[in-house]
């Protein structure tokens, strides 16, 4: 017998995230074959693993034998280690703050250093520690956005110097301004071309870090000169290009190969309830949709609270029963209106499908991104980390 008095007792959520275990290894193997056998794969799991789920997608990485992570934040990397159970490498791209280096340091977890200020700190965390600080120097390219300046890089080589008891150089590195379009062509050669002329001054300068990394999976697939010894591959580990011209780029030079990205996510929902509407009579807040029939309406239990945008008003589409049908009236908070009149025996419960396939009809990601104005990007990151998330076969 249930115990409903049992603080654990799991109620029913609004919706939920299906992920695809075979995948996501489909796409851990294309990645690989890409790279080829001399160059780490580093899976990127920032944004809540681009809102597939960090916890969900650190596992799945486990079992495709990839052992480096990269993250944003030193919250991500803590909820890493609470998966963890096999040797991994966690690198810190972005957000750590002063205070919790030694935590890092004391959990051998690496992070980006692009200012001083960090760089003092994770000197004296080491020293109070008696551990070194597992570094990546991130170099000021051309991305303007951080990384040290070149008239920096001097000073800073000569503290790593003389701090080898404290500072273990691991890269040195640095991000391209937008890989994915070919009109910022010009601007990645020149950062290469920066990086490559700084990378030369450290060697100059006595220190050889043991890894080079600049490329994420737009600059994977169209400079392949970027692959160095390791690369952060993000949105293709997800099933998604970086965008429509790199599939294009890649396809063009693969014509009988079909896409080889296959999507992880799944997003569903169930109807709410059900409510018959004359015609003539407006559906939902104001008078954005009039109903120029008599017809049935399904609401379902998501809304811009829960990553459904409010710009899907009246244009988005979901699956109900094999069949696509349209969202009616304002996106709501918590609820959207959905016209079911011409689905037959319609129930209660019955699966909505918001994101992904039902029958042989689909809503990709893409679809949706482009009728809310979004990046794949942006859509799957605002996907409230709350959603139950759930690996399947």
């Amino acid at each position: 017998m249930t115990h409903f008095s049992d603080p654990s007792y799991s109620v029913q959520h609004t919706s939920g995230i299906e992920i695809s275990r075979s995948a996501f290894l489909s796409n851990v193997a294309f990645v690989r074959q890409i790279l080829g056998p001399g160059v780490k794969l580093s899976a990127v799991v920032k944004g809540n693993a681009y809102g597939h789920g960090l916890e969900q997608i650190a596992e799945l990485c486990q079992d495709a034998d990839i052992v480096h992570l990269s993250v944003f934040s030193a919250q991500e990397a803590q909820r890493i280690l609470k998966v963890r159970r096999k040797p991994l490498t966690i690198m810190i791209l972005g957000m750590i703050d002063n205070r919790d280096l030694p935590w890092a340091i004391a959990h051998d977890i690496e992070f980006f250093v692009f200012e001083r200020d960090r760089l003092n700190a994770a000197v004296e965390a080491a020293r109070q520690l008696g551990k070194k600080a597992r570094i990546h120097l991130e170099v000021e390219t051309g991305m303007n956005r951080t990384g040290f300046d070149e008239e920096e890089l001097e000073e800073v080589l000569n503290l790593l110097k003389k701090q080898p008891e404290e500072l273990e150089l691991v890269s040195l590195c640095t991000h391209f301004a937008g890989a994915e379009e070919m009109a910022n062509y010009l601007r990645i050669r020149q950062q290469l071309e920066t990086y490559n002329r700084l990378y030369d001054k450290v060697t100059e300068a006595g220190l050889q870090p043991p890894l080079r990394h600049t490329a994420c999976s737009a600059a994977s697939l169209n400079y392949p000169e970027t692959r160095m010894d390791l690369v952060r591959i993000g949105i293709m580990l997800y099933g998604f290009w970086p965008n429509l011209e790199t599939r294009i780029m890649y396809m063009r030079h693969n014509p009988e190969q079909p896409d080889p990205l296959r999507r992880l996510i799944c997003w569903k929902s169930r109807i709410l309830s059900i409510k018959k509407v004359k015609m003539g009579e407006y559906i939902g807040y104001g008078n954005s949709y009039l109903a120029s029939k008599d017809m049935v309406i399904a609401t379902v239990p998501v809304g811009y609270a829960y990553g459904f945008s409010r710009s899907l008003s009246n244009v988005g589409r979901v699956l109900v029963h094999g069949e696509r049908v349209a969202v009616v009236g304002v996106v709501n908070m918590n609820l959207i209106m959905i016209n079911v009149t011409e689905i037959r025996q319609i129930r209660k419960d019955d699966e909505v499908v918001l994101i992904g396939s039902q029958g042989n009809k689909n809503i990709s990601v893409s679809s949706f991104s482009e009728m809310s104005q979004q990046l794949n990007y942006e859509m799957l990151s605002r996907l409230p980390a709350d959603i139950p998330r759930t690996i399947t076969d």
